[in-house]
């Protein structure tokens, strides 16, 4: 074997590039870790064939192994010139090839046949499993490992086989191996642990996860350089912020005296380290950030308490101001002065959410959009209780009475579907359970990231999805509702729904009840007929109660949207279908290979769409132990969307567009849905749900095909079936790659 062959194409930095430098410096080197060199088609290549073997190709023992063709290896072993205790001059062995190729089967064969798994070999002077590592083949990895594996070995670098993962980035690889009991903080032989290495290679995904395992952050190497000196080397945003989050030392100094502050400047990573500082609350001397008025030490005692209340009631007083202003006035004058007193106070809220915790740095982390409406519902009933109920009561009460019904039963599941719980997937208990699940996705050929969330480390049951915002995976979910500031799924969408509804109704009501009154009050005398631009008749109704007549155009306004999100929700639950699965396009995809879709286009799951530093792969539609699935890193690409985007997204229009369409196409993807039990069918599973209508739902419970279910818990598809003997339709478990 040449050496050419066996240099590194990972691009890792030698240890003495990365611990002999006392200041940081980019690598300039490789490391030799990776031994092979990877073709065109992701196979190894093997220019030189062993000088001391057999030429026919039909008996050369290495190439066999690359390929991956069993019976012709268990022909060569029969005729005794080889057996699995084999290797080259270097030591490498057929199941170094094998594994680095990804050939399950033929790494099942060698090592019946004997084949050493911790044999060492190669110029990286590594083990199989090493060489497996680096290619994140972890279906490989996981099977040499329980062959007997040892996960603790180094190669000549001193990298053991985390460190190798670690390179490479691949979390569900990472997720594997510190399940096998390798400690988080184990450093190569300059001091280096693995949370170094990924702040070094810029990977936030792995950094995230390093932390949550218990990582010291503080950690140094030989040189004094923290996890946080390496990632100011890398720049990468991700990785800095985490860091810091995490209690990182940002006054650090290395055996040189150089702080982070001073690695920054000097790797030109300034703007990186400030943007991080900044969206952790603190300056760019690395101080916290503190407000300037009496009182606010005692207010920001609870900071997240505090920002929480602040930014839901805050817009109760933006409304007021820019509705008294607007109504108040000249309309010529009213509207512009209201519109720059709204983005005066809305400014006013940006200041404050600068201290506010690192993950409601935005508005859309934070209730600003569910205060705007729960302002508009305070001020609109509000105003209907002081004002239209008074003049109306007597003439209309049939009308008032359903608008106070509508209104007390929208607030109510408003409230309930913010307060309650979505319907959160349970966490395991402990590293034990989590291990068992992994083991048994291994050998289910699911372990990706359709059916392992690596956030919560738990198997995601079927129509479930890890939500960033909430950080925690939610059964049957719907979507991630701004307005609300909850996600909507299993145990909360039935409330989503009727909140609509009533609050649909409501509008309707308090247009009708608004026209009245303005019937009555305009007729008045006294009242003046003279305005600026309209009809006289118009100025006498404008002008007889002009608060009234703005806010009841304001909440009319809301018909819109409301409008359109509920025809979207009644179409999907004819369908039975979540928003996420109509705007993805991939229903039930567990176990089947899906392209990762973009962005959502609708701004009701707005920032839950992609798994960070997640791979998607192959997710093994059967099990075929000769070919399994690859997981190589992936890379998402985000496209920041422009103003009028947003609000199309924030309105739901995408959504609504898109369910109209998907309708109109004679195969759409609905004929394709494995839970759907037609139109009535699926209505009566969501409205003949025994949970109370009035209270909070078992966790994950609810009704498909008639039959008890929880959402929490289903892992395989159910398909209905044609009538049983018993006269009776029922849903049986399928694998997956029969749901479709």
């Amino acid at each position: 074997m040449t050496g050419e062959e066996k240099k590194s194409t990972t691009g890792v930095a030698t240890k003495g590039t990365m611990a002999q430098n006392n200041s940081p410096a980019m690598p300039n080197g490789k490391a030799s870790a990776a031994s092979p060199k990877l073709s065109d088609d992701d196979n190894v290549e093997m220019n030189e064939m062993i000088a001391s073997g057999p030429t026919s190709p039909e008996e050369d023992i290495m190439q066999l192994a690359r390929v991956g063709n069993t019976m012709a290896m268990e022909k060569l072993f029969d005729s005794g010139k080889f057996d699995g205790t084999y290797c080259d001059a270097e030591g490498i062995t057929p199941l170094h090839w094998a594994a680095i190729n990804n050939q399950y089967a033929m790494c099942q064969f060698l090592l019946k046949a004997g084949a050493d798994v911790n044999k060492k070999g190669g110029e990286s002077v590594a083990t199989p499993a090493m060489w497996a590592a680096q290619r994140c083949h972890y279906y490989v990895v996981n099977l040499l490992l329980g062959h007997g594996a040892d996960p603790l070995i180094t190669d000549v670098q001193g990298y053991n086989i985390l460190h190798l993962a670690t390179f490479e980035g691949n979390v569900f690889l990472l997720a594997l191996l510190l399940h096998q009991n390798i400690p988080v903080d184990i450093p190569d032989t300059h001091g280096h642990t693995p949370l170094m290495w990924a702040a070094y290679k810029g990977y936030p995904a792995c950094v995230d996860l390093f932390l949550r395992w218990g990582a010291d952050v503080h950690a140094t190497d030989e040189t004094g350089f923290t996890a946080l000196h390496w990632a100011l080397v890398k720049g990468s945003q991700g990785c800095i912020q985490k860091l810091v989050e995490y209690g990182a030392d940002r006054f650090a100094e290395t055996s040189t005296g150089k702080t982070p502050a001073i690695t920054a400047e000097e790797m030109k990573t300034e703007r990186m380290w400030h943007r991080a500082l900044f969206e952790c609350g603190y300056t760019e001397e690395g101080l916290p950030r503190t407000l300037d008025f009496p009182l606010s030490s005692w207010f920001l005692k609870d900071k997240r308490a505090f920002m929480t209340k602040f930014f839901f009631f805050f817009p109760f007083l933006i409304l007021w101001v820019m509705v008294m202003i607007s109504s108040h006035m000249v309309v010529y004058a009213g509207i512009p002065i209201a519109l720059f007193a709204g983005y005066t106070l809305q400014w006013v809220a940006q200041q404050v959410i600068e201290h506010a915790p690192s993950d409601m740095r935005h508005m859309h982390k934070t209730p600003w959009l569910a205060g705007i409406f729960a302002g508009t519902l305070f001020w609109v009933g509000l105003r209907w209780l002081t004002t239209i109920l008074p003049v109306t009561y007597s003439t209309f009460p049939i009308s008032n009475l359903a608008f106070a019904v509508f209104y007390g039963l929208c607030a109510y599941f408003y409230f309930c579907t913010m307060i309650h719980e979505p319907g959160y997937v349970p966490k395991l208990g402990g590293l034990g359970p989590q291990k068992a699940v992994i083991d048994d996705l291994l050998g289910l050929w699911k372990f990706d990231e359709q059916n392992f969330c690596t956030q919560c480390m738990v198997r995601m049951p079927l129509r479930s999805k890890h939500c960033k915002r909430c950080n925690r995976c939610v059964a049957k979910h719907d979507h991630h509702c701004p307005w609300v500031y909850n996600c909507i799924g299993i145990n909360n969408h039935r409330h989503f729904f009727l909140y609509l509804v009533t609050l649909e109704l409501g509008i309707a009501m308090i247009v009708r009840l608004t026209l009245e009154y303005f019937k009555i009050v305009s007729a008045k005398a006294g009242i003046s007929t003279e305005c600026n631009i309209l009809a006289p008749e118009l100025c006498r109704v404008v002008n007889s109660d002009p608060y009234t007549l703005v806010l009841s155009i304001w909440a009319a306004l809301q018909m819109t949207w409301v409008t359109m999100l509920m025809f979207v929700q009644l179409v999907q639950i004819s369908r039975a279908m979540t928003t996420w699965e109509n705007m993805r396009g991939a229903h039930h995809g567990h176990g089947h290979g899906s392209k990762a879709s973009e962005a959502i286009t609708s701004a009701l799951t707005t920032g839950t769409t992609t798994t960070s530093g997640a791979q998607i792969g192959n997710s093994g539609l059967g099990p075929d132990p000769g070919l399994p699935p690859t997981h190589a890193p992936g890379h998402h690409h985000h496209h920041k969307a422009g103003c009028f985007a947003q609000w199309k997204k924030i309105l739901g229009v995408d959504t609504f567009v898109e369910t109209v369409q998907t309708g109109n196409k004679p195969n759409s993807r609905r004929n394709r849905n494995a839970f759907s039990n037609g139109c009535i069918g699926n209505c009566k599973d969501f409205w003949c749900d025994p949970a109370p209508v009035f209270g909070r739902r078992e966790n994950g419970s609810a009704i498909l095909g008639g039959q008890p279910i929880d959402y929490t818990a289903i892992y395989e598809t159910p398909r209905l079936m044609t009538m049983r003997s018993r006269g009776g339709a029922a849903y049986e478990s399928l694998g997956t790659d029969d749901s479709v």
